[in-house]
């Protein structure tokens, strides 16, 4: 009958162990699978943000051509072309005419993402050029820099304002004024060159210059004026004259004693 009730015991102590196992794998299953809280996905998704604005650079991107043209009107109306089409806007355009050849320098401002666009459409055609230069400057690292320094006296601001509040005593009041005048000048300068940073980003520059060689001289001189140049022209060679008669002195001492040798021998034979 012992040995009955044993048995029992041992199965019971048997079946009690099992299920206190299962619990227990059964929570650890339960923690691993929890869902993920409304404030870890906020967390999560500002990070991402974060890394996302952190890794978009900032570009300039510049470039000057200089090229010489067969037709410049035809040269002109390419240009014109491809800057309505994608959008450009122009920022100069000046021509001037030389002795021998009429040139154009046009500047176009235009967006980051249509400068190359717009520069193959120019280039199109272009056998030479003399020059061209292309270059891009990333100031990524200027325009964070520019920003949190905007931030943080933006924020500093906000706390005086609120000291502002809190002061009773003029001479309280008249420093802090003091010192948001300042915190406002830097305001501006650094919203100043974070706004002149962030067009030269948004809008690249392309300065193209163009010329045409011509057999008119487009210079039209009167008599009189020539006349003045030959006057000129004769007052700065008498400097050069002078030096060359310095550098041939030995030539003329020897020949003015020949002459005088000559002319008191004449005046012997006279006599």
């Amino acid at each position: 009958m012992k040995k009955y009730i044993l048995l029992v015991c041992l199965a019971f102590t048997l079946i009690s162990c099992k299920k206190a196992e299962k619990s227990e794998a059964d929570v650890s299953v339960t923690e691993v699978e929890l869902p993920a809280t409304e404030s870890d996905k906020a967390v999560s998704s500002a990070d991402s943000s974060e890394t996302s604005n952190a890794s978009e650079q900032k570009i300039v991107k510049n470039g000057k051509l200089r090229f010489e043209t067969t037709d410049f009107d035809k040269t002109a109306d390419k240009i014109y072309t491809a800057v309505k089409k994608y959008k450009a806007q122009i920022q100069t355009d000046n021509e001037g005419k030389d002795y021998n050849s009429i040139t154009r320098n046009i500047v176009v401002r235009v967006s980051n993402e249509n400068f190359e666009n717009i520069l193959r459409d120019i280039t199109a055609g272009v056998a030479y050029f003399d020059q061209k230069e292309i270059s891009s400057e990333d100031v990524t690292e200027q325009f964070i820099d520019l920003e949190a320094r905007l931030k943080a006296k933006k924020e500093l601001e906000s706390r005086y304002l609120e000291l502002l509040k809190k002061a009773n005593k003029i001479s309280e009041i008249l420093e802090i004024e003091k010192e948001l005048v300042l915190i406002r000048e830097e305001i501006e300068s650094k919203q100043g060159q974070l706004n002149y940073l962030q067009n030269r980003v948004s809008m690249s520059t392309l300065e193209i210059t163009f010329y045409k060689q011509t057999t008119e001289t487009g210079v039209t001189v009167s008599y009189g004026s020539k006349m003045w140049n030959s006057v000129k022209g004769g007052v700065s060679w008498m400097p050069g004259f002078f030096l060359g008669l310095l550098y041939i002195w030995p030539l003329l001492l020897i020949a003015a004693l020949v002459f005088y040798y000559l002319r008191k021998r004449k005046k012997n034979l006279k006599n």
